[in-house]
Parts: structure tokens; sequence; C-alpha cells
């Protein structure tokens, strides 16, 4: 999910604006939440055994999920785009075996100048133009994503898109636009391939690679290194590009944790973004 450095730059904001502006979970309303919320995990790159992964993200050889975790997202990249997730093999039989439910997520990035010769001139849009070559690139992104999900057997009916500030081989570039243009055909990707999207990010994350974009898309908010109750808060404020709360996020220094939002049925929630094993 986010890399180190970003999750130390997140955990200063977040401390300060959920201090500030973030209701108390006592203030959540109760009728809603009804019963306890049902909790979960991400996984990815980062619960791989060290030694594995590409040079730029060499696993951590963090913790799978507490017992405790009901539903689990698996990441299917290596950090940037076009890197499978060493240990997605094993991750998705780690779901199986426990007869969890299960989703998918992947960082959309953007392109090397390398991948973007590669992948720009084939795909729906307008390959002589940028703006083209760099939705193409995305489009390609998702394509490759739907392959890898369908080989491994995660039948996922979904794909959270995470948008977050990514570090060399692929930094998002500072126009508005042309990161646009990527998530984009990254959306077009997985639409295609009959998946419901959403989008995994942070306010001040959001806003600094997409400005004002406003997709109005199903949001899972991070609270960042926090707890569960600033989670379920999270599911009341942090809203990035328009869309509604479906799952809170807070991480501790071992594993990422999360928690369904309440207003809707768990088993709602559940079947319209999971697989269960």
């Amino acid at each position: 999910m986010l890399g180190e450095f970003f999750r130390a730059v997140l955990a200063l904001v977040l401390s300060a604006a959920l201090a500030t502006s973030t209701p108390p979970i006592a203030d959540l309303d109760r009728a809603r939440l009804g019963a306890e919320p049902m909790v979960g995990a991400d996984i990815s790159w980062p619960n791989c055994p060290r030694g594995l992964g590409i040079k730029s993200r060499p696993t951590l050889g963090k913790p799978l999920p507490h017992s405790s975790a009901r539903f689990v997202i698996i990441g299917l990249t290596n950090g940037p785009a076009f890197h499978e997730n060493p240990c997605l093999v094993s991750h998705v039989a780690y779901a199986q075996d426990r007869r969890m439910w299960a989703a998918a997520y992947a960082v959309a990035t953007y392109p090397t100048r390398r991948q973007l010769q590669a992948y720009g001139d084939e795909g729906p849009a307008r390959w002589w133009t940028r703006h083209g070559r760099l939705f193409n690139t995305g489009y390609a992104q998702a394509r490759m994503n739907v392959e890898v999900m369908r080989r491994v057997g995660l039948e996922s009916p979904s794909v959270w898109v995470d948008v977050e500030p990514v570090s060399p081989p692929a930094p998002w570039s500072d126009r508005r636009r042309e990161n646009k243009a990527v998530v984009d055909g990254v959306l077009r990707g997985y639409r295609e391939a009959g998946l419901r999207v959403g989008f995994y990010s942070v306010a001040t994350l959001w806003q600094s690679i997409m400005k004002g974009t406003r997709y109005r898309l199903p949001e899972w908010r991070s609270a960042g290194p926090t707890s569960r109750a600033r989670a379920l808060a999270m599911c009341r404020s942090g809203r990035f590009q328009g869309g509604p709360a479906i799952i809170g996020q807070w991480w501790d220094d071992h594993r990422d944790h999360n928690v369904l939002c309440p207003g809707r049925p768990a088993e709602e929630v559940l079947a319209r973004w999971f697989t269960k094993f």
C-alpha cells in the first residue's frame, strides 16, 4: 500500500487533521452502525518474505493478517504498475485456505518512457496524441492486472485503484490532465473486463496528483497509523473524489487493518465488492 516515506508524511498530515476535524467514534450514528463492524486486512508485496521484489521495492517480510480478519484485499502489484506482486499466488492461497472474502487492489502509476513506448500505441485512445498514449498505457496496466487475477484464480468482482505518490521508477507528473489520462485509461480497462472500480487514497495525496478531479466513485479511505475508531470516523469524513465511503483503513508497525463502513449490511457490501473462497 503506501510506501514507507509517504506513510511517514501521511501520518503527520492525518494526525493534525484528525485532531481538529474528525469526530470521535462516540459521535458516529450508532443506529446505523448496528452490530460490531466487520474487520479485515490488506496485503501485498510488503507481506512477502524478504529477498523478493523489484530493486526499488524490496519485500519487507511483514506478517499476514490476524486470525480475526474476515476479509482481505490483495495487492496485485509490486508497487508500480507492470510489476506483479511476487507473492500473489501464495496470498491468494492464504485467502482460499481460510475461506475468506477477498478482493483486489492495484497501484496506478504514471508510465516510464519505456512503458509509454511499449503500450501507448495500442488501445482504445488516439495513439498519435500524448493524451491518447497515456490513456492507452493506463488501459494496459488494468488489462495486465486482469490477466494476472485470472491466472492466479482471484475472481474478485472489483478492483480498488490505488492513487498515491509513487517514487521512482514511476513518479506522477505535475500535470493534472496527463495524470488523469492515465487513470481514465485504468478505469476503462477494468470496466471493459466487467469489474467494479473504486479508489483508495487520502484527500491530500489525491489532491497532489489529481487536483480537483471528482469521479464520485466508491472510496476506500485511510486514517493512517491510528486505530479502528479513527478508521470508522473516516467513513464520515475524508472524502477525496466525491464518492461514498465503503472501507476504512488504519495500520500499525506490522499490519494494515480495514473495517467496513457502517450504513450498509456487511453481507451486501461483501457480495458486491468481494469473492468468497
